[in-house]
């Protein structure tokens, strides 16, 4: 875990002895969420396990690495305990804004797939997970992330229940879900999240997302809130123009085909794990609005348009609708869609390092305590990542002269050679 922290210039020392201050700080901070202070002592190991080198975090590993015999207080802390996950999911997005806030940050919206056996999990049911690719048996996961300069982090989950779930009350009781807990779409899960985020006084300027969020309640509550967007529509999506210099009605996926050859540029959409994410990109300014007329104050032109993304070698476009402030430049909008690339990195480095994935508890607040326990620790570790990047590089201390040796016989023949 230390290794993946040294991307600047701290040192070891450095590092390590950020993280612990980070950790205890995370501790102190959780401590009141718990009445009982066993079972403060139990998050606390929690996280530790969290954080430590076992690949996999499940209830036993858990244990073994916390010194218990078994993982009843890891089942407890979950399940039994008395203790509101909301609130730590609200300690988790302060902590983010804290280390990594920024004005002009984006928030991202996706979900993700959490594989499952059986029909009693919370939310489990045959449903299409991009995790898995396929229709399965799994839970899903709708998350809020947080994407600055300093680097991403979760600020906010919700567990998605399907409509076999919310149309049974007696399988919802037996999970332990809020009586006032009704269905909801994902895309409405995303619009209580940004309205969260945005009484919470979260710094932010964008919100981007794929298809599944693109259009209606969100699309509406962004304009009215003063926050700029690119979201992902499908190809048959219907755009309009007017009182622009071009003229553009139809779908999509006919607007792109009609573009001239000059309209698309290369731009990256931000650095990966294989270098520079390019693509051919166009950008068509669709409209000019009062965003007062939407409820937004104060009044200022904002500009409704629609970006499109086409790969350089073969593949499908992608269609984006988008709502920023006039004069706002293509490569900011690309900028913006570059950073739901993070929320995927997230889930896979939450999963792969911190057991995102390894819940092994039924209940509704079992899922979203330990979901929240696992963003706390993919918090801290990037807090600390971003506090090592901005330490100095430590000036290498040059390596004295070295002493010519001697042997008890007198100088070598060597060396008296070269005297």
């Amino acid at each position: 875990m230390i290794q993946d922290l040294m991307t600047g210039g701290a040192s070891v020392e450095d590092t390590l002895a950020l993280w612990a201050a980070s950790l205890r700080v995370a501790k102190q901070r959780i401590r009141p969420l718990f009445t009982q202070e066993r079972v403060a002592a139990s998050a606390s190991r929690f996280l530790d396990a969290l954080l430590g080198s076992e690949p996999r975090k499940t209830g036993w590993m858990r244990a073994e690495a916390a010194g218990d015999r078994g993982p009843w207080r890891q089942q407890a802390l979950l399940g039994r305990g008395r203790w509101d996950a909301d609130a730590l999911r609200d300690l988790v997005r302060d902590h983010v804004v804290e280390h990594l806030g920024e004005a002009d940050a984006v928030l991202v919206i996706d979900e993700t797939g959490f594989l499952k056996q059986g029909r009693a999990s919370c939310g489990v049911g045959r449903q299409y997970t991009g995790s898995a690719g396929k229709i399965t048996n799994c839970q899903i996961g709708v998350f809020a992330t947080y994407v600055s300069g300093k680097g991403h982090a979760f600020i906010d989950r919700t567990l998605y229940l399907p409509k076999a779930w919310t149309s049974d009350p007696a399988r919802c009781k037996a999970a332990h879900v809020p009586t006032e807990h009704a269905f909801a779409t994902k895309p409405g899960l995303a619009t209580a999240m940004v309205t969260r985020s945005i009484a919470a006084d979260v710094p932010f300027s964008w919100v981007a997302a794929d298809s599944v969020y693109g259009v209606g309640d969100l699309e509406m509550m962004l304009r009215r809130a003063g926050k700029g967007y690119v979201l992902g529509v499908h190809a048959n999506h219907w755009f309009n123009s007017w009182s622009t210099e071009i003229a553009v009605a139809g779908e999509a996926r006919d607007i792109a085909a009609a573009l001239p050859t000059n309209a698309w540029t290369r731009l990256s959409a931000g650095h990966g794990t294989k270098g520079e994410r390019l693509y051919d990109w166009t950008y068509c300014p669709l409209a000019d609005l009062d965003a007062a007329d939407h409820g937004a104050a104060p009044s200022s032109l904002w500009t409704r348009g629609l970006l499109i993304r086409r790969p350089i070698g073969e593949g499908d476009l992608a269609y984006f609708t988008t709502w920023c402030p006039k004069g706002t430049s293509i490569e900011t909008l690309v900028r913006v869609e570059g950073t739901r690339w993070r929320i995927e990195e997230g889930f896979e480095t939450a999963k792969n390092e911190f057991g995102l994935d390894h819940n092994e508890t039924r209940s509704w607040h079992g899922w979203h305590r330990h979901v929240s326990l696992v963003m706390l620790a993919y918090a801290v570790m990037a807090a600390v990542r971003h506090q090592a990047n901005t330490l100095p590089t430590p000036k290498k201390t040059p390596a004295p002269p070295r002493r010519r040796s001697v042997s008890s016989a007198g100088p070598s023949r060597k060396s008296a050679a070269l005297s």
